[in-house]
């Protein structure tokens, strides 16, 4: 039986953790970035961001395990609204993480954060993550048109987005 999942703060022990999903194609491709960075990039992003209340960054837990890396990023104090993101370690996918993960982060941001407004960006062929996306309540709210270059070809993707009172009367 698996372990309850959940949050907590990135800490600079798990840098590590999150190098290694960076540099993975498989991963990286998916989160519309190219798989180059290093670590002492990755360490002075993670240094300058902590006095940044712009974002909360998080590692997914499953009892002591690391599966995965989720945030919200540019966390508007007056529109209340942020951009949700999720990374599954690789060896983990396929195990029914996602949607206990995305739901744990929704949860923080609405109820935490009291934010009013959860979107992401999503590419256009990844059916899983739309599936999980749509499953815990984002609709899409538009298509951007060859946005994202992956393996030397253009592809198309959606934003979806995800308001408060949606998510609240569905989850009560």
């Amino acid at each position: 039986m698996k372990e309850k999942l959940r949050l907590r703060p990135v800490e600079k022990d798990d840098l590590a953790f999150i190098y290694q999903m960076q540099i993975n194609p498989d991963v990286s491709n998916y989160w519309c970035e190219e798989p180059y960075t290093t670590m002492e990039k990755l360490t002075k992003s993670y240094e300058t961001s902590q006095d940044n209340n712009f974002h909360r960054q998080f590692i997914l837990m499953s009892g002591e395990e690391r599966i995965g890396f989720l945030a919200l990023y540019g966390i508007e104090s007056r529109h209340r609204n942020a951009e949700f993101a999720i990374m599954i370690d690789p060896g983990q996918q396929g195990k029914g993480y996602a949607t206990e993960a995305t739901r744990l982060l929704v949860d923080y941001g609405f109820y935490q954060l009291n934010l009013h407004k959860l979107y992401l960006y999503v590419v256009k062929h990844n059916e899983k993550a739309i599936h999980i996306y749509q499953k815990v309540g984002f609709q899409t709210e538009g298509e951007l048109k060859k946005h994202y270059f992956i393996d030397g070809q253009y592809y198309d993707g959606y934003i979806m987005g995800l308001l408060r009172e949606d998510y609240s009367e569905s989850h009560q």
